[in-house]
């Protein structure tokens, strides 16, 4: 009987839990129903549309530069750079600081650099890649010591932009008047396995006038720089060694 009871009472509370909240509910599962409806076949495919408009402006803006257009690029990519803060407007952000210095507008392109550095929600590769560029391209007159500042956190072996970093962080000890970091520095560069062939060069050049030797194997260096074999006396192969660079007065 008790259980009966029991049934019963559970039955009644199932009814009027029915009576009370059952249209809310099957009001709340439709409205569900519709909201997915409209994410998967309008919501999903419009985003899907934009992205891919706004990576043709992107290309689109590529091939104006590699055409020598490159106002129309600058202009059309007006736009997209300011359309948030996500890799295609980042890009597009460094694509016009890129044309401004290009078409010797040099604050212009120093403003656009920095502002994409400045932006915590740009992703952080173009933001560091963005700082190095109005470095580079303001370097002349900007402060040493700001330089040396920004750049020391990126200037380190095994970060991705240990290379380009490096070289104007030892061009800005240089300006400081530290040549003996500047030139272990370019010796740093130089000795890095991944960093550009011709950066190497460079900055191996450059430690040398700076009295560092930045070359561990010879051989080796002289068979990347394709250095042939000289004729000896005796007949036997000699290698020739590149000219030795002199320390700078």
């Amino acid at each position: 009987m008790m259980r009966e009871v029991d049934d019963a009472v559970r039955q009644g509370d199932l009814a009027n839990f029915g009576e009370r909240y059952g249209k809310p509910l099957a009001a709340l599962v439709v409205l569900l129903i519709v909201a997915l409806a409209a994410y998967l076949l309008w919501w999903q495919p419009s985003q899907r549309a934009a992205a891919e408009a706004r990576s043709e402006t992107l290309v689109s803006a590529l091939d104006n530069v590699e055409a020598g257009n490159l106002q129309t690029a600058f202009d059309a990519l007006e736009g997209l750079a300011g359309d948030g803060s996500d890799a295609v407007a980042a890009n597009a952000r460094m694509l016009r600081g890129g044309i401004a210095a290009e078409q010797g507008r040099t604050e212009e392109a120093v403003a656009i650099f920095d502002e994409l550095a400045s932006d915590a929600d740009a992703p952080e590769e173009l933001r560091n890649l963005a700082l190095i560029r109005k470095i580079a391209t303001g370097f002349d007159t900007m402060d040493k010591a700001a330089v040396v500042a920004a750049l020391q956190p990126l200037a380190v072996p095994g970060e991705p932009f240990f290379g380009s970093a490096g070289e104007l962080l030892a061009m800005a000890y240089l300006e400081q008047g530290q040549r003996e970091q500047a030139g272990a520095l370019f010796a740093e560069i130089a000795k890095t396995e991944g960093v550009p062939e011709s950066l190497r060069s460079r900055t191996r050049q450059m430690a040398g006038l700076l009295g560092v030797d930045a070359i561990e194997d010879v051989d080796a260096l002289l068979e990347a720089q394709g250095v042939g074999q000289a004729p000896a006396a005796d007949g036997q192969g000699a290698p020739t060694a590149p000219p030795v660079a002199q320390p700078a007065s």
